[in-house]
């Protein structure tokens, strides 16, 4: 062969070579875009309930989450960089998208730590700064804007600096709006720093602002749908007139079916995604809740302020779904249970799940710690859902720290997946997105809620106090320490519940869908301490014989 022919031959080849790549590159382009929705959110802060979960369950909808750059999203008490967030908005083809979800509190002050403080951010820059709302609807004005903003809780951040006087403060903040109480709040005022004591009221009287103005936003069409979400609290407290004022508000503008106020914080980016994808794809499911106890329905919840029925009732009509009382019209069935203290009760309330699968009902499970001890899965219920291989037939679970949290976590991603089961999964690569989202995150909260705080955190913090370190706030280098001893015990309960989680039911609601074992199991403490891990890991799954 000669020379020329050679090269010929090779640039035969390489155009060959080159036009496979562009084709395997258009295909997998063309198969990014078939996603069925983009979603934008600039979340709460970047913990893992408000960032890493909201991504993960908009997967089950088919839904592409898109988020501002991490390093602006600030970390602890460290506030996001809300006029670079600000900036980054504004760059973004806000018309490409199909909704918006948006925390005012990320936008005004970088997030809820530093909602808390008012030395961080005056109320006119707050104010300005939640202002591009306006922009955004000019910008794009069918896009739906779906927003949070927080109303502050009782007690200061717990950062290892104010233990001094934390509780006093919150003890302050839960008793000086009452008359029988002046003694007390008189005497509480003299121990409490001055400068602290200002910087907190003028925190909150900031923050009424901005949730006032937010309903203003709702008013004259700029938010779509607001949630004004209640911090941890009390039934009693300085909270209350802040709220009562807000409710006033929505009531004599007759806007309580655009806005709700509610208990919760970090779920809310969850509740507004299921609401988003609902209203993009024309669903609504019905859903009935079933208790495990009546009487602990009407009792409020550790850190809530109303009665967990009330709580379930805000939540469903949060996700854009309905509440019914009559079994035989629900889509779903919703089984809150929080009788960790009744001997008994977890044996047949799992059996009452397991029986309502076998009749073919769709099951969302929360578990609520009724006492706010534990914060995570309760050993007795989670150990016989795992032993009647429940968890892979049901649509959603959850079990972390307040009952808000729980239910607006589970909630939003029984009601996505049963949007996706009714309207997403058309064809082979849709279907194998879908079941590889969900079942990565009922694993991973079986994983992050039982696994990790009930189990692993009590030896983390153990580790901790041996060690004479801060729970509060760890070091760099503590931190690392903490992370490996965390991470050696979590890789026996990742193989563990493996084994459990996918075993094979043959006349399951997953027979046709087969699953590799997951992998490469990731743990880290985002924020220095022990109340939230970012638990990641690798799981495929796809479905048998579907087109």
């Amino acid at each position: 062969m000669n020379t020329e022919n050679g090269y010929k031959i090779i640039k035969q080849i390489l155009f060959v070579l080159i036009a496979a790549f562009l084709l395997s590159l258009t295909s997998y382009t063309q198969t990014q875009q078939k996603m069925s929705a983009r979603i934008l959110l600039i979340p709460l802060d970047d913990r893992p309930p408000c960032l890493q979960f909201t991504v993960k369950i908009g997967l089950i909808g088919d839904a592409e989450i898109v988020t501002p750059p991490s390093e602006l999203l600030g970390k602890f008490t460290t506030p996001g960089q809300s006029d670079k967030i600000v900036e980054w908005l504004k760059a973004q083809d806000l018309k490409s998208f199909d909704a918006a979800i948006v925390s005012l509190d990320m936008t005004a002050y970088g997030g809820l730590v530093a909602m808390r403080r008012y030395g961080d951010t005056t109320a006119a820059d707050a104010l300005q700064r939640i202002e591009m709302l306006r922009e955004i609807k000019r910008r794009a004005p069918k896009l739906t804007l779906y927003v949070q903003s927080v109303i502050m809780r009782l007690a200061p951040t717990g950062d290892g600096k104010n233990e001094t006087y934390r509780e006093k403060l919150s003890r302050w903040a839960e008793i000086s709006p009452y008359a029988e109480s002046k003694a007390e709040t008189a005497k509480l005022e003299r121990e409490i720093p001055a400068e602290v004591l200002t910087d907190y009221k003028n925190a909150r009287q900031r923050d009424l602002r901005v949730n006032l103005k937010a309903i203003d936003f709702v008013r004259e069409g700029t938010i779509d749908y607001l949630i004004l979400s209640q911090d941890d609290a009390k039934p009693r407290g300085i909270h209350v007139a802040d709220r009562e004022r807000l409710i006033a508000e929505v009531n004599k503008l007759k806007l309580t079916d655009r806005i709700a106020v509610q208990p919760g914080a970090d779920e809310v980016s969850m509740l507004l995604l299921a609401r988003a994808l609902n209203r993009h794809f024309n669903f609504s499911p019905r859903i009935k809740a079933v208790y495990s106890s009546e009487e602990l329905a009407n009792k409020a919840m550790p850190f809530e302020d109303r009665a967990l029925r009330e709580t379930v009732s805000f939540h469903i009509k949060a996700t854009g779904s309905q509440e019914v009382k009559n079994e035989a019209q629900a889509d779903l069935l919703f089984y809150v249970y929080a009788s960790r203290f009744e001997p008994g009760r977890a044996e047949s309330f799992a059996r009452e799940i397991e029986e309502k699968i076998k009749k073919g009902n769709r099951i969302v499970v929360a578990d609520i710690d009724p006492k706010g001890d534990v914060q995570g899965g309760d050993p007795k219920f989670t150990a016989e859902l795992g032993s009647r291989n429940i968890f892979p037939e049901l649509n959603s679970y959850a079990s972390w720290n307040t009952a808000g949290n729980t239910i607006g976590t589970t909630l939003p991603q029984g009601v996505i997946f049963a949007l996706a089961q009714a309207k997403l999964m058309r064809s082979k690569d849709a279907a194998n997105r879908i079941w590889t989202a969900q079942n990565w995150f009922t694993f991973h909260r079986v994983l992050d809620d039982y696994y990790y705080h009930t189990e692993v955190r009590a030896k983390a913090k153990d580790f901790i106090a041996q060690n004479k370190w801060s729970t509060l706030r760890l070091s760099d280098e503590a931190s690392e320490k903490v992370e490996a001893f965390s991470r050696k015990l979590m890789l026996d309960s990742f193989a563990e519940f493996s084994d459990v989680y996918f075993r094979k039911n043959k006349n399951g609601l997953q027979k046709n869908v087969s699953c590799e074992k997951p992998s490469d199991l990731s743990f880290d403490l985002p924020w220095n301490r022990t109340f939230e891990a970012e638990i990641n890991f690798d799981l495929q799954c796809r479905v048998a014989g579907k087109n």
